[in-house]
């Protein structure tokens, strides 16, 4: 049987402006840029400047009481309907302070260079061969399938079988590998690898020949698996020569370059990581200035024909027609949509701008001196609890966004890490762990690397008390391989 009941129920949902704020507060920079030009393309209500209409602020003084009382005279035309918000609006934005954009514009810019793609430099070598329409198709083919590293990762059956469907050329794998040939053949050398032992045997075969070489190449060949697995015992009795010519023709092979296509920055997927600083901080005399990297956002302000025509409509009653009403609604919308993005970048940049205060005081120290060893503990709940914001917050403003100090650009997350007590209770950073750790291991005898149960011993000794596991973590993280790989002849 049906019945109606009456139930209260408490419920917490975002709103779309607490929504938009919080995705605003993701964007680093140069994707913030972005979304700024999106927007002034898709509100017209929308700005940027700072100039306001002649006679505009008389307008603005006297608006607000007309507003008001034609309300009043007019409940059902005009009760969703409110002007005080875009009429009271500065035109300045305070999140664009004119002191600090005189600072930034006495910055010089880095300029960014965008270089010859790997893709087009092997375009432009094939160009020179005289080859057949045919295989000139394929090898077109097989050097857009080439990563930015230089290596061929696309299996050849694969590729045929797209030249089959795609360009209608009846094709087998027999015909593509002799095109292949012919571009491993291209600068840098070792480009259309599809492995990295071929890589490397494609390089020492345009060097000149020597003693070196040739076992070089038996090494790659016949022992590619103990090479790279530094089992050197075992090519030593394979090969039968001494150690001391080991190790010169070990030499040579890490001579080679295993990622040739490397030294091309000018694929799109470099240009679109180029690191934009979110923050400056410079440090003089002691002193130090924090400013916003905001060059790219333009100064934005609610348009003020909208507004006119939003006026327009609120003063003359006799012609407020259902038609005019609808196209006042599509006003407002666009209206409320600008102020929301507005003092949504109002809100974002005073958050990251105590955020980073706050990162500053509790890691003066570093931004003083730069020495790695100066930084302290530092979680998001101590950034938090000062800053005045949630964790999450927190989280968001430190995810993708870099700040520009005197001694290099850092990402944010850079200054957060863990703390350990030593055995006298003193409260370090794991940081200044991992450096100890490196440093010993950059110091170690490369015939006989420290394993890391060595390592937990040796940090013992210094009065940092950590299990092996948690020695292999930092290894680990600090991107060093273990004790078996890092041997040396």
């Amino acid at each position: 049987m049906l019945k109606q009941q009456l139930r209260q129920q408490l419920q917490q949902k975002l709103s779309p402006q607490q929504i938009q704020l919080i995705r605003l507060l993701e964007l680093p920079t140069i994707e913030l840029e972005e979304k700024v030009k999106h927007e002034l393309e898709e509100n017209p209500a929308l700005e940027e400047g700072m100039d306001a209409p002649d006679g505009f602020d008389q307008t603005d003084a006297n608006e607000p009481e007309e507003t008001d009382t034609d309300r009043a005279n007019d409940n059902e035309a005009d009760a969703d309907l409110s002007l005080g918000d875009y009429l009271t609006e500065d035109d300045i934005p305070d999140y664009k302070l004119q002191e600090l954009r005189d600072k930034a514009d006495k910055k010089e810019e880095i300029p960014f260079s965008v270089s010859e793609s790997l893709n087009e430099y092997l375009l432009q070598q094939l160009g020179l061969r005289n080859l057949p329409e045919k295989e000139m198709k394929i090898a077109e083919y097989i050097i857009g399938n080439i990563d930015d590293d230089g290596y061929l990762r696309r299996d050849l059956n694969a590729i045929a079988d797209d030249l089959i469907f795609q360009a209608g050329m009846d094709i087998s794998e027999k015909d593509i590998e002799p095109v292949l040939q012919i571009i491993q053949d291209f600068e840098p050398a070792g480009v259309g690898a599809r492995n990295l032992k071929e890589c490397l045997l494609i390089q020492l075969k345009k060097r000149e020949p020597n003693e070196k070489t040739h076992y070089a190449e038996r090494i790659l060949e016949e022992y590619f698996d103990e090479f790279t697995r530094k089992h050197y015992d075992k090519i030593l009795r394979g090969l039968n020569i001494s150690e001391e010519k080991l190790k010169e023709i070990v030499r040579e092979i890490t001579t080679l370059n295993p990622k040739p296509g490397n030294e091309w920055g000018g694929t799109m997927e470099s240009a679109m990581t180029q690191i934009v600083p979110d923050f400056i901080v410079d440090a003089n005399n002691g002193e130090i200035t924090l400013s916003m990297n905001n060059r790219g956002i333009p100064d934005l302000r609610v348009n003020k024909e909208y507004v006119a025509m939003f006026e327009d409509y609120s003063n003359n009653k006799a012609n407020q027609t259902t038609e005019r009403r609808n196209a006042i609604q599509f006003v407002k919308q666009k209206l409320d949509s600008a102020q929301w993005f507005i003092d949504a970048i109002k809100q974002r940049q005073n958050t990251l701008q105590r955020t980073m205060e706050t990162i500053i005081q509790l890691q003066r120290e570093f931004f003083l001196t730069g020495d790695e060893s100066t930084l302290h503990p530092m979680i998001l709940k101590d950034v938090a609890e000062r800053a005045g914001f949630d964790i999450s917050t927190i989280s968001r403003v430190s995810n993708s966004k870099y700040v520009q100090t005197n001694f290099g650009i850092y990402p944010l997350k850079y200054f957060f890490s863990e703390s350990m007590q030593t055995d006298s209770g003193e409260e370090i950073s794991t940081r200044e762990v991992k450096k100890i750790m490196k440093e010993h291991i950059d110091a170690e005898d490369k015939r006989k690397p420290l394993t890391d149960e060595e390592l937990a011993s040796i940090l013992k000794e210094k009065g940092y008390v950590i299990a092996r596991r948690t020695v292999a973590k930092y290894r680990e993280q600090l991107g060093l391989p273990v004790a078996r790989l890092r041997k040396e002849i």
